[in-house]
């Protein structure tokens, strides 16, 4: 790491000296790294830094290179420091998301990002493996991010959150080979985009962007690249289909749904928006098999054999694809 980059991190934190410590992860598609940097002399004993460097040649685990998905990446990480910058302040600790330091755009090529350390804030365990509890935790953070940015304008954010909505993935639309769901593509994103209420998706709500406490009691999130507006069953579907299996998906589908949309009511009316609750979540619970079957419909082109292809999506799938050619004929 070269000098230049400890010095922004000394001056964004106050600290006396700043050393490089582990690598906690390369970014996708060799776009850089994120680095843990040990301080002295400031308020932390540590911050994160999201060192951002677009490469001569992408590396994309699946083989997916393109200019489109070049401009999406270089947007995505716009968006993350527009996100820091304008709204992240407005996070509240019922579902916290980390401090950020400094957050610019070095040159063309380099984004540079001091954020808090979440393991020294109290946030040190990753899970791979939810239990119940965890989940519905997960979804309480969800529905109190949805609540607070509900009705709002994602100015420099994404129009329409999350990394695999149509407009962005024309590529993997043409590999689908599934005719009746690509048939029934643009139709399936109408119906999310034309949802009357809209808030703000994180966009990647999976179980390894949520960083939970020691014991498991609380949560905060990271990886604010693909935040913007949107129906939050897309935050919701997600999330369920990251951690649970095809089975539990069928079991707990209703209870969950139940748990969130009741903790989403709780924190509309502590924060007093005024919403038409009854018609939010009839119009949300009716997206929720819109939203699985949108993800499902980016999966069919990107890789066809993904595990969370499974029975539960493939019976989704069906559903609302005969519902919708049913409203058309």
């Amino acid at each position: 790491m070269n000098q230049n980059l400890l010095d922004i991190v000394k001056q964004a934190t106050g600290a006396s000296d700043a050393t490089q410590g582990e690598i906690i992860q390369s970014l996708w598609s060799g776009y850089g790294e994120i680095v843990r940097i040990q301080l002295k002399g400031a308020p932390v004993q540590s911050v994160v830094l999201k060192h951002v460097r677009f490469p001569t040649e992408a590396d994309h685990p699946r083989g997916w290179h393109s200019d489109l998905s070049h401009a999406r990446k270089v947007k995505s990480y716009d968006v993350e420091m527009a996100w820091y910058d304008q709204w992240s302040s407005r996070c509240s600790d019922g579902f916290p998301v980390p401090h950020c330091y400094f957050a610019a755009t070095l040159a063309d090529d380099e984004h540079v990002m001091v954020l808090e350390d979440l393991d020294a804030s109290g946030y040190p365990l990753r899970r791979h493996e939810m239990d119940r509890p965890a989940v519905e935790l997960c979804l309480k953070w969800l529905a109190n991010f949805h609540a607070t940015f509900m009705g709002e304008t994602p100015r420099l954010l994404w129009e329409t959150g999350t990394y695999w909505h149509l407009a962005t993935r024309p590529d993997e639309l043409e590999a689908t080979d599934d005719p009746a769901l690509k048939q029934a593509a643009a139709a399936i994103d109408a119906e999310l985009n034309n949802c009357r209420f809209k808030t703000f998706v994180h966009g990647d709500a999976k179980i390894a962007n949520f960083c939970f406490s020691a014991d498991s009691k609380q949560v905060a999130a990271v990886d604010f690249q693909y935040v913007g507006g949107g129906c939050g069953m897309k935050d919701v579907i997600y999330l369920l289909g990251s951690c649970l299996d095809e089975y539990l998906c069928e079991a707990w589908e209703h209870e969950l749904l139940d748990f969130y949309f009741n903790e989403l009511k709780q924190a509309i009316d502590m924060q007093g928006k005024s919403t038409d609750w009854k018609a939010l979540e009839l119009e949300w619970r009716a997206l929720f098999p819109i939203a699985w079957v949108d993800f499902n419909r980016f999966l069919a082109g990107w890789m066809p054999g993904h595990w969370k292809i499974n029975s539960y999506s493939r019976r989704l799938t069906s559903e609302v694809i005969t519902r919708l050619n049913s409203s058309a004929s």
